[in-house]
């Protein structure tokens, strides 16, 4: 794969204007990724989608979901949508604290569409961060509690929950809670502090307010 100004990278999908893996209309860039696939990698992907009966029902039924919902439901209906599709009846909430009138709003209108519903919130176990290895100057602005993903994700494992929905974790948090959940996860709300909760918020003001996100060198 030849190297290019990309900072050393390959070209890939985020440097393309055209899209036309979506339209197919013949005009893909020489670097299309989709185009470098050989017909025995498109067959193994799509057997991971049709021979595993879970994968199978959930392209299914977001399919379906997007299909019906589109541009009409909110991403709360969708949820729901999928979850009916699918067959789920108990669903986990793994939330922020921060956001746990939001998640009681989420879990009432959970609730009264027949769904049972089980919430752990982040600083369950009220483990303190430096018993984990965290340094204890990192508390100076956030206390010392420590957000605990892992033991959420025990928790709603053992609950036996169909699906769990993440609400506000910390970036990394959620990783950590994706990693251990052991049922299907989504999420309805990414944590952003500083943008309300709407993270693509800076990207759509990267040419003017949030230009520095461009400008500098931010990490």
């Amino acid at each position: 794969m030849n190297k290019t100004e990309n900072n050393g990278y390959p070209h890939s999908c985020i440097d393309c204007g055209v899209v036309d893996c979506q339209e197919r209309n013949g005009n893909a860039p020489a670097f299309c990724v989709t185009t470098k696939l050989t017909e025995a990698e498109l067959d193994e992907i799509a057997k991971l989608y049709t021979d595993n009966e879970e994968n199978q029902r959930i392209t299914v039924a977001s399919a379906t979901v997007e299909s019906a919902g589109y541009g009409h439901w909110t991403r709360v209906e969708e949820i729901m949508q999928f979850a009916k599709r699918m067959g789920y009846h108990r669903i986990g909430i793994a939330t922020c604290v921060g956001l746990l009138e939001e998640s009681r709003i989420f879990a009432r209108i959970l609730r009264k569409n027949g769904f049972d519903v089980y919430g752990v919130g982040c600083k369950v176990g009220s483990m303190d961060k430096v018993s984990v290895g965290i340094p204890e100057e990192v508390t100076e602005n956030t206390g010392c509690v420590m957000c605990n993903p892992i033991l959420q994700a025990k928790l709603l494992n053992k609950a036996k929950t169909d699906l769990n929905v993440v609400v506000g974790l910390c970036v990394g948090h959620d990783s950590l809670f994706y990693k251990y959940a052991e049922a299907t996860t989504t999420t309805l709300v990414t944590k952003d502090r500083v943008m309300a909760h709407n993270p693509v918020g800076a990207l759509y003001q990267s040419r003017f307010y949030y230009r520095r996100l461009l400008d500098e060198k931010t990490v």
